[in-house]
């Protein structure tokens, strides 16, 4: 019991949302089965706090972690090691930095005194802000992700506004507005009156995202549905998508000040976390039930994929095609783009790297902040 409740609290400190009620059911779960059983005890222990797929690779790592020996320090250095192999590319065989973080030595050596303490070089989990402005999302821990998110709560995102055909009122204006002169005119019984000018009115356009969800995407999706549900409570006329092998709508989802209970909620109503991609697929499904309704009077469409896509591009280069031409803008943003050695090797990034106006970094919080910039410019003119 008493391990149980440490492994499960080594749960909640990496980020998963865990209670005194699974540790309770947990409990339960492993009176029923054959504890000696390895498989029996993980999966009974899977069963009772894993609540949906981007789970389990914490679950899994945690598991490996913690029960070879919950209270020595060995595991400890371990993970610490496993922690500064970040720039390792298999992420399958290192455990992540979050779990690291919470998987700290200092308070199980309290837990069990009679064990000799062992003294690590732990990193600090805290960042100073130039530092976690330059982290890569990946890369940091349970503490420097809530500090990116308040940071993200209070980017000031002001769209450019764009001309509409509608015109409105302007004393300065250098247009006359004849039809309200002359209903001035009438209402003064026929006298003179002077003459009411206009100028061309002005109107925030609406910003459409489209996030991937998929497994490869999984660290920089999370904190990017951040500053969605940042930017669609700040303001109208902003739509979000997210898609793996399907398209799903949660623009209501995220229409919540609190942004735990709005991420709840699309954790809830999205079943394709973590899975694979099908951009084309996506895309079509956007281009034929959301985009005349969405993207008129000069949109700004934010895709947000790395170009990995499980049907080798299919499809990818029509739909991109269609979907910039009813548009204002078309911003790509890849955090791949953050490797120096980034080229278009993939079928999927080379389908779409024409048909955008614009292929960014989204990677850290500088590169968050310089897409803020950039949807405040006018932009490039397209050809």
């Amino acid at each position: 019991m008493e391990n149980v409740a440490h492994f499960v609290r080594l749960l909640r400190a990496a980020g998963l949302p865990m209670g005194p009620g699974h540790t309770i059911t947990a409990v339960r779960a492993l009176e029923a089965i054959d504890v000696t059983d390895k498989g029996q005890f993980f999966w009974a222990l899977h069963g009772t706090l894993v609540s949906e797929p981007g789970q389990r690779h914490i679950f899994e790592s945690a598991f490996r972690l913690f029960w070879r020996d919950p209270f020595g320090a060995d595991e400890a250095l371990a993970t610490l090691l496993s922690a500064f192999k970040a720039s390792s590319n298999n992420r399958s065989s290192r455990t992540p930095r979050r779990l690291a973080a919470a998987a700290n030595p200092v308070s199980r050596r309290q837990t069990n005194p009679g064990r000799q303490a062992v003294d690590l070089p732990v990193r600090m989990a805290f960042a100073p802000g130039e530092v976690l402005r330059t982290k890569d999302f990946e890369e940091m821990t349970v503490a420097e992700v809530i500090q990116a998110r308040e940071v993200i709560r209070r980017f000031d995102l002001r769209l450019r506004p764009v001309i509409t055909r509608r015109r409105q009122r302007d004393p300065r204006g250098t247009a006359i507005d004849l039809r309200r002169t002359l209903r001035t005119s009438f209402r003064k019984g026929g006298d003179p009156v002077p003459l009411e000018r206009s100028s061309p009115g002005t109107r925030r356009p609406a910003l459409v995202a489209l996030c991937d969800i998929s497994g490869s995407m999984e660290s920089y999706s999370r904190i990017l549905l951040h500053f969605f549900h940042a930017v669609t409570n700040a303001a109208d006329r902003t739509h979000t998508f997210v898609f793996g092998t399907r398209l799903t709508h949660i623009t209501r989802l995220l229409q919540d000040q609190d942004v735990d209970r709005a991420l709840g909620r699309v954790g809830s109503a999205v079943s394709d976390w973590h899975g694979g991609t099908r951009i084309g697929t996506s895309l079509k499904a956007f281009n034929r039930h959301w985009s005349r309704r969405l993207l008129s009077q000069g949109a700004v469409v934010l895709l947000v994929t790395d170009g990995l896509d499980r049907e080798s591009g299919a499809g990818i280069r029509i739909q991109a095609r269609r979907l910039r031409k009813s548009c204002r803008r078309l911003i790509w943003l890849n955090p791949l783009l953050r490797f120096e050695a980034f080229a278009p090797k993939a079928a999927g990034v080379r389908a779409l790297l024409p048909e955008v106006d614009e292929h960014r970094p989204v990677h850290n919080l500088v590169s968050l902040a310089q897409l803020v910039e950039v949807l405040g410019s006018p932009g490039r003119r397209r050809p």
